[in-house]
């Protein structure tokens, strides 16, 4: 038996756990990946969610996931691609390694899962399923600071739109573009007020802003390869 399955990669924290958290709320199937064991984790699996350890800074890690995926032979009604790394030149004088570090998780993980789950997508209808990933607002502006990590999420940004030619009509696939969404515990007033400064619009607005972003893709029947840039017009400045 197959049923419609919703599944995120990267959940144990911040937007990929509350996008766990909104969906099996809602009522659907959903499976994440995690690469730590955290506490989000635990509370997922006391809502139901199916929780699936994967380091996809390996190639291993990446096709272990896919085929435990495969072996359940769901029909996945979304895949989305939050699962995330972060870090800068600063920190480190070894570039090489730290390209291949960004380029690992943020394109060969999402290139390698959409190759292999693809084929359990519905096809049986025009946007049928759909494939969202998650990009950042530095695709189109680049990052001195952030080199290798703009991009790799700029070469995910492609990946959208070569994905979403390969896979139409029955596979919708697009992006989210966010900048600041929400700031981290440890985040202090000063960083905090230079932060909301950079946007137009001089906020961070929570998960909600963004689980609103995946309906609004989920719910359309016609929009593919295409980005949506949750910014808060932070680009234009």
């Amino acid at each position: 038996m197959t049923q419609d399955t919703i599944v995120i990669t990267g959940a144990a924290q911040r937007i990929g756990f509350s996008l766990a958290k909104h969906f099996v709320k809602s009522g659907n199937l959903v499976i994440v990946s995690y690469r730590t064991e955290r506490k989000g984790i635990s509370l997922l699996r006391e809502l139901g969610v199916e929780c699936i350890q994967a380091d996809f800074a390996t190639d291993g890690g990446i096709h272990q996931f896919a085929r435990s995926l495969a072996e359940k032979n769901l029909t996945i009604r979304a895949l989305i691609h939050n699962a995330s790394d972060w870090n800068a030149e600063k920190h480190t004088d070894d570039y090489a390694a730290l390209l291949d570090q960004m380029m690992q998780v943020h394109v060969k993980a999402p290139y390698l899962l959409n190759q292999a789950l693809a084929p359990f997508m519905r096809n049986d209808k025009n946007a049928g399923s759909d494939i969202i990933h998650f990009t950042d607002y530095v695709v189109k502006k680049g990052s001195a600071k952030h080199i290798a990590y703009a991009a790799s999420k700029a070469a995910l940004d492609n990946l959208t739109l070569s994905f979403a030619q390969k896979l139409a009509p029955h596979v919708k696939v697009n992006s989210i573009a966010p900048a600041l969404i929400m700031f981290n515990e440890r985040d202090d007033d000063d960083y905090k007020r230079k932060a909301l400064a950079k946007s137009l619009m001089c906020l961070a607005p929570g998960e909600t802003e963004v689980l609103n972003a995946v309906e609004f893709i989920l719910n359309s029947n016609y929009m593919t390869g295409q980005s949506v840039n949750l910014d808060g017009g932070r680009a234009l400045k």
